[in-house]
Parts: structure tokens; sequence; C-alpha cells
């Protein structure tokens, strides 16, 4: 018999142990993946209450957000380091049971100063476990043989909704935001706990041979290819996190000063894009698996030019609704199919260290990318703002062949 990847299974016994092991693991990271959207949202929708809380300007809450930014970026080196040494499902679950915790820190301050200690821990806490969350994903990819990467993002952006829809209600019960927050992250603690279990023995990788006993010159070759390779990967993560920013942030504000709508109608333009982004990943690792990662992002590449071109030259809302909905069904493959390349990539390094940096290059998108659009409408207008993400399409189209899937002799000792 074989398993979904069409690799048959040796040993008497095998497919029985291996089935259930691997099912138990994929939901586990389903619901770690569904936390993080889940604490993230209530961070989000609870902000102006921290703002009023401690009665800081704008500019400083951003500032708080910049603190909270560069936080996860600390996070997201330290943990690739550990995620190489103890496995990346132990990893997944501390590091969401450190964020489900540490979401109250700034919730509750009453200062700038307990704003900014609370973010910063917050944010460190967020970095490691968005890597150690994607590295237990890639892990669980590999012993299914088959892509299945977009649809843990797919849950995530479910887990958003959950948490956004949890924030209104305690709104409407007009419960205090550290209670939310406390409710959220014990329900999230939960969640950790239950996916320990199946996750506990997935331990690191072994070396691939290509990075065992080679030759100087080759070493130095192979070290080469391995930089060159992160480097384009990396390159990729940050465009398309900057287009899905660029989309996320200024969609609506885009609908209602270039096309004159209303902000009820504007809101419009941001659920058809996130609306077409969560439908195609949940039908994106069938893609995957059908014409491989390069067409798949390739060809994502181009339905989201496309996109962004009719939203471009959208006379009325309705033809940029369609225009966000496109670009959302081509951005929404793109992202998983890197980091499961930047997880897998063989060669010379570790895998942990090297998703880490691929994510953390994606997340300098998320961080500086809507302030840059923001800059450009002031500076030129809205058409020439969204150029930006029309030519990072461009280059991902061209930068496709990079998440090609490469070196294959590595042995996981992460698949059960």
């Amino acid at each position: 018999m074989t398993p979904s990847g069409g690799q048959p299974f040796t040993g008497a016994g095998t497919l029985g142990s291996k089935v259930p092991a691997r099912q138990r693991a994929r939901a586990a990271v389903f619901g770690l993946f569904a936390c993080y959207g889940a604490v993230i949202s209530t961070w989000a929708v609870h902000l102006p209450a921290l703002k009023q809380a401690t009665g800081i300007s704008t500019a400083m809450t951003g500032t708080v957000l910049l603190i909270l930014g560069l936080g996860a970026l600390v996070g997201m080196q330290v943990v690739g380091v550990l995620i190489d040494r103890f496995g990346s499902g132990i990893v997944a679950v501390v590091g969401i049971a450190a964020m489900s915790a540490a979401l109250a820190l700034p919730l509750a301050a009453h200062t700038l100063g307990q704003a900014a200690a609370g973010a910063f821990v917050f944010g460190v806490a967020a970095g490691s476990a968005d890597i150690g969350i994607n590295a237990a994903a890639v892990s669980v990819e590999r012993s299914y043989r088959q892509p299945i990467m977009a649809a843990f993002h797919a849950v995530f952006s479910i887990g958003t909704v959950i948490g956004s829809v949890v924030g209104a209600a305690g709104f409407a019960l007009h419960l205090g935001t550290v209670t939310t927050a406390s409710l959220v992250g014990a329900a999230c603690l939960i969640v950790a706990g239950c996916a320990f279990p199946p996750l506990r023995h997935r331990r690191k990788a072994a070396a691939p041979d290509s990075a065992q006993g080679s030759l100087p010159q080759q070493s130095k070759s192979a070290t080469w290819q391995h930089r060159r390779r992160v480097l384009l990967l990396g390159v990729l993560a940050f465009l398309l996190l900057l287009s899905e920013g660029c989309a996320m942030d200024w969609s609506s504000l885009h609908a209602q000063q270039h096309l004159g709508v209303s902000a009820s109608l504007g809101a419009l333009a941001v659920g058809s894009f996130v609306t077409a982004m969560t439908v195609s990943r949940f039908t994106a690792d069938r893609i995957a698996q059908s014409v491989g990662p390069v067409r798949l992002l390739g060809g994502g590449a181009l339905l989201a030019t496309v996109g962004i071109v009719t939203v471009i030259l959208a006379p009325v809302l309705w033809v940029a609704l369609a225009g966000w909905a496109l670009f959302g069904l081509g951005l929404a493959g793109g992202v998983p199919q890197v980091f499961t390349s930047a997880g897998n990539l063989g060669g010379v390094g570790s895998s942990g260290r090297t998703l880490s940096r691929v994510v953390g290059v994606g997340y300098l998108a998320i961080l500086g990318g809507p302030a840059v659009i923001g800059w450009l409408v002031q500076l030129v207008s809205w058409t020439g703002a969204l150029l930006v993400p029309l030519c990072a399409m461009l280059v991902c189209a061209l930068a496709a062949p990079a998440v090609a899937p490469g070196d294959t002799k590595a042995v996981s000792r992460e698949d059960p």
C-alpha cells in the first residue's frame, strides 16, 4: 500500500503506526495555527483600548507596535537555533503557550513604559511561535510527502476571524480588555497542552549527506548555493508579505479615497481580498501537488498581477472588488510554498535557522511595507503606490524557480 504521496511504506505494521501518528500531528499543528491567529487578532482588536487606557498618542501607539515587531524579530532569530537543537514540535507548543500567556501583559498596561515592555515580551513570544509552528508544519508536511502547508495558513486566517468574533462578543458583554485577553489566552493554553503529546517526538532532522564530510571546494560551492537560495527565498517572502500587507492595510482606504465610496462599502475591499485568499489556501495544496510549487507560485503571481492592474484601472467599486479578489486568489499560495522550500532546504545549514532567516526577512515587509505605501500615496498617487505590489508580483513570477524542490538526501527524524 502507499501513503498519500505515492511512496511505499515497508515493514510489518508500519502503515498502521504511521498514519494515526501523522494525522494526530497534523491536527495538533492545525490547532496551533488557529491559536496563533486568534491571539494576534485579539491583540489587534483591543489595541484602541490599550491606547485609551494608557493615554498615549497615535504616534506613540505606532512606537509600541514597532517595539512589538522588534521583539518578534529577536524571537525569530533565537528560536531557529532552538528548533535545530530541541525539535520543531516542542518549540511550536512552547511558543504558542508563551504567546498565549503574554497576550494580557501589554493589554493590562496603564503607562507607556508598561505597554512597551509588555509589547516586547509579547513580540518575542509571537516571533518564536511563528517560526515554531511553521517549522512544525514543514515537518508534518514532510511526513505526508505531499503539499499541505497552505491549509495550515488557511486555518490561521480562520483563527483571526475567531479572535475578532470573540473580541466583538467581549465588547458586547462589557467584558474588560484583560478579561477577554485572559480567556483567549487560557483557551489557547489548553489547545497547546493538547498539542504537546502528538508533537513532542518530532525531533530535529538529521544532517544531509551533502553537508557531511565534503571536500573543501565542494563545501564552498555548497555554501554559496545555499546562501544564494536562502537570499532568493527571503526576497520572495519579503515581496509576497509586502503585497499582502498592502491589500490588508490599504484596500479599504483606496476604495474610499480613489473611488469615493463610504467607509462601510470600502470595508468590502478588505473582505473581498481576505475571503478569496482564505478560500484559495484551502485549494492551493491540491494545485501544488498537481502542477508543482514553481508553477503555483509563478502562475499565482501572474494572476495577482492581473488583479492589481484591475484595481488600478477600476472605475467603480465592483471592478475594484473583483481585482482584490483576483489578487487574493493569486497571492494565497505563495508564502506557504516559500516557507516549505526554506524548511526543506538541503545542503549546508540547519532547517530551523534557515526558516527563521527567511521568515524574518519577510517580517520586515510586514513592519515597513504599509508605511512605504502610505508615504508613496502622499508623494505621488494611489496609482503610483499600487505599482509597488504590481512590480513585486512580476519579480515573484520571475523568481518562482527558487521554490523548486532541492536536495532530497536529508533524512528526517521528525517524521513519525
